[in-house]
C-alpha cells in the first residue's frame, strides 16, 4: 500500500491507463498547461505531450462533442469537466449522442469514453456551482455514473470506467481532492456496479455516497459510545446500483436510512427508498428515512451552507428515529 492524495489517485489511474492503450487521451480546460484546474492531471503533459493531454476554450458542448466523435472512430476520451456545472452546457451532447449512439446505431457504435470532473457543493460556491447532478445522469439509459469517496477507490473505479465500452460519467469532488488514503500497489481495477461495506453493523444500515458518505463516520462514532451499531454502504457506483448489497443489509439490521447531497425531490435516495420497499418491505422495522439537502438552492452564506447540508448529527437523528430511540 502507498498513501496517495484523491488527485493524485486519479492522475495515477489515467497516467497508467494512457501507458497502457495509445488511443486514451484527455481534454478539457486547465488540464494541460496548469496540471489540472485541481491539479488532477500533473505532470501528464511532461510524459504524454500536447497531442493526448489537449486544454481546450471554454467550449463544453464544443470538446464533448468531439469527445464523442474521436470515441466513434476508435478512440477512448476522457473528458474532464471543471466542474459539473458546467456539463449543463455540453449535456446534449452527453444524453442525445454519448448515451443514445449505441442503440441509435443497431450497436455499430461503442462510445467508450469517460467524462469526469468534481460535482456538488464545494464551499461557498453559491447556487450555479453547488449542485449534484448524480440523479441527472443516472435517470439516462446508456449511461453509467460512478462516485468514488476515496482515493483507493478513485483508483481502481476510474480505471475500470476507462476500459468499458459505453460512456461513464465520472465524479468526484473539489473538497476530496487533497484527502489522503492508502492505494493499492500495482495493478487493480475495482468492477463497476459493486458497492463495498467500509463498515458492518447490526442496527441500521446508512446507504451513502461521494464524500457527504465522511458524516456517516462521523455518526457511526458517536453512535458507537451508545451501543448502536450502524453498518454504512458506499455505493460507489450509481447505475448501475448493487441493489443485491442494500437489501441484503435490510434484511440483516431492518432499518435504513440514506444519506445523499442532492435536492430531495426524485434522487437516489427515491429509488433506494423504492427498490427496498418492494423487495424487502417485510423485513423492515421502521420507515425509511432520507436525508438530503435543503429544497432550495445552495446558499453562498456559510452559516446557511452548513444548514443546508445534511451532518453527522442529522444522520445520528434519523439513526435514532428510526430505532423509535428519539
Amino acid at each position: 500500500m502507498k498513501t496517495l492524495q484523491f488527485r493524485e489517485a486519479i492522475a495515477e489511474a489515467m497516467s497508467e491507463e494512457m501507458r497502457r492503450d495509445d488511443t486514451i487521451y484527455l481534454m478539457g480546460e486547465e488540464v494541460a498547461e496548469y496540471n489540472g484546474a485541481y491539479k488532477a492531471s500533473k505532470g501528464m503533459l511532461d510524459e504524454f505531450g500536447p497531442d493526448r493531454v489537449l486544454d481546450t476554450p471554454i467550449s463544453e458542448m464544443g470538446f464533448a462533442g468531439i469527445g464523442v466523435g474521436s470515441a466513434m472512430n476508435g478512440n477512448r476520451p476522457i473528458i474532464e469537466f471543471m466542474t459539473f456545472n458546467f456539463s449543463l452546457v455540453g449535456i446534449d451532447q452527453i444524453i442525445n449522442n454519448a448515451a443514445k449512439m449505441r442503440q441509435m446505431s443497431a450497436g455499430q457504435f461503442n462510445i467508450p469514453m469517460v467524462f469526469r470532473g468534481p460535482t456538488a457543493s464545494a464551499g461557498q460556491l453559491a447556487a450555479t456551482h453547488s449542485q449534484a447532478f448524480e440523479s441527472w445522469y443516472a435517470n439516462c439509459p446508456g449511461l453509467k455514473v460512478v462516485v468514488p469517496s476515496n482515493p483507493a477507490d478513485a483508483k481502481g473505479l476510474l480505471k475500470a470506467a476507462i476500459r468499458d465500452d459505453d460512456p461513464v460519467i465520472f465524479m468526484e469532488s473539489e473538497q476530496m481532492y487533497g484527502d489522503k488514503g492508502e492505494v493499492p500497489e500495482g495493478e487493480y481495477l475495482i468492477p463497476l456496479g459493486q458497492a463495498s461495506i467500509p463498515r458492518e453493523g447490526t442496527d441500521v444500515t446508512v446507504v451513502s455516497f461521494g464524500k457527504i458518505i465522511k458524516e456517516a463516520y462521523k455518526a457511526a462514532d458517536i453512535l458507537e459510545k451508545e451501543g448502536i451499531s450502524i453498518e454504512i454502504i458506499d455505493l460507489r457506483t450509481i447505475r448501475p446500483m448493487d441493489h443485491e448489497a442494500i437489501i441484503n443489509s435490510v434484511k440483516k439490521t431492518n432499518r435504513l436510512v440514506i444519506l445523499e447531497e442532492a435536492w430531495p425531490f426524485g434522487n437516489i435516495a427515491t429509488e433506494i427508498t423504492y427498490q427496498v420497499q418492494a423487495q424487502a418491505f417485510d423485513y423492515l422495522d421502521a420507515p425509511i428515512v432520507k436525508l438530503n439537502t435543503a429544497d432550495t438552492p445552495a446558499p453562498y452564506s456559510p452559516v446557511l451552507l452548513q444548514e443546508w447540508l445534511p451532518n453527522a448529527q442529522d444522520v445520528v437523528k434519523a439513526v435514532k428515529t428510526v430505532m423509535y430511540k428519539q
